[in-house]
């Protein structure tokens, strides 16, 4: 069997790659959602927007859920800490994503102007709060959360809901919004005819510009944030227990950027991120709208493992008992667990991917106007 230490490198990646699928794929059906209210001048054009999602919106979904199930085996300890302590967020982005598939099954069932106009508001608020709330999450792990373990390994969380925001992680929520924002616009160029078409293409490159902006400015931030760091021996192969190493929080700079001076291949993380959005920048203008998709996929990736790689090896930093902060090499699940695990994604993963592929090619197409007036009755 693979070794332990290499198991559990093998999930933090996948982990990772499936927050990064969710980024992509989930991403361009909240992108369209946070627009729908302002993009969409009247009904025809909220309808092109959302039939260009219709096909793939609740596939898109399963990141979301995968990435959950993977945390729930391979991280037991910060699924039970994340999800217990954080209940009321995550009970407000479950209700946001509950709303989703309401508002696109009830919209079109009457013809009422303040109905249609009320579920798109629905679906607004289906996106915006998601996207919000994992950049705010994300923030909050650079600032440590305020949660201890006992001997039991039971974790007892003393913060608040509005504690988690602060300015820091609520910039961080404004980055997740935007990039979330721009991957539904590049969609909507993509696949929507005129004139959504256009104003898609012009808001991504929008979105771009704000992401460089506010990625710059997380960057000098977080390098003022106080840091972790493990001072103690820890055996990568050793059992998950995180109170057996010591952890000192420093209030010296750049203790978070670290991983990257150190190993500077890392740095392909951020330069994916800006180089992804200038590229959404540079090709939103032409009429090259697959290649904008991808430079705008590779915007959420650079980002998401920018913060990914800048944690390493911390999940979940603890800022009121820095010895019980979970780690990648304390917090996994057992040898054989994690074994199990890889063959199992060794296999269905290539199967799940390649139906993805299948799906998209079968239903493909450009969404207009006229098809939907065609179509008026068994479209959204």
């Amino acid at each position: 069997m693979v070794d332990y230490e290499v198991l559990k490198l093998i999930w933090w990646v996948l982990i990772g790659v499936l927050l990064i699928g969710f980024a992509i794929m989930d991403g361009y059906d909240i992108g369209t959602a946070n627009l729908l209210p302002f993009m969409g001048k009247n009904d025809s054009d909220r309808r092109i927007m959302i039939n260009a999602i219709a096909p793939h919106w609740d596939g898109n979904q399963v990141w979301f859920i995968t990435a959950g199930g993977a945390i729930f085996a391979a991280w037991p300890l910060v699924y039970a800490t994340a999800f217990s302590g954080f209940y009321w967020a995550m009970i407000l982005v479950l209700f946001a994503l509950l709303i989703r598939p309401a508002a696109l099954d009830y919209r079109s069932k009457l013809e009422d102007p303040s109905w249609r106009n009320g579920w798109d508001w629905a679906l607004f608020v289906s996106g915006i709060i998601p996207s919000l709330v994992f950049g705010v999450a994300f923030g909050n792990l650079f600032q440590g959360y305020e949660f201890e373990l006992d001997g039991m390994m039971r974790s007892h969380f003393s913060g608040s809901f509005w504690g988690l925001l602060n300015p820091f992680a609520l910039l961080c929520g404004a980055i997740s919004i935007i990039m979330l924002t721009m991957q539904g616009a590049v969609w909507q160029s993509l696949r929507s005819g005129d004139p959504i078409q256009k104003r898609a293409a012009s808001t991504a490159r929008i979105c771009a510009i704000v992401i460089i902006v506010l990625f710059i400015a997380a960057g000098f931030w977080v390098n003022q944030l106080p840091g972790f760091e493990i001072t103690s021996q820890i055996d990568p192969n050793g059992v998950s227990n995180p109170l057996l190493k010591t952890v000192a929080m420093t209030n010296e700079a750049g203790m978070w950027l670290t991983n990257f001076s150190e190993y500077p291949l890392m740095m392909i993380a951020p330069a994916l991120a800006f180089l992804g959005a200038i590229g959404v920048v540079l090709l939103a203008k032409t009429r090259f709208y697959g290649l904008t998709f991808i430079s705008s996929s590779l915007t959420q990736a650079g980002i998401i493992s920018t913060a990914g790689l800048g944690l390493f090896p911390f999940i979940l930093p603890s800022n009121i008992q820095p010895n019980a902060s979970l780690t990648l090499w304390d917090a996994t699940s057992s040898h054989l667990t994690l074994g199990i695990m890889t063959i199992a994604a060794a296999i269905i993963v290539p199967v799940v991917l390649g139906y993805t592929l299948w799906c998209f090619y079968k239903m493909w197409g450009r969404i207009t106007a006229e098809h939907i007036t065609d179509n008026s009755h068994s479209l959204y």
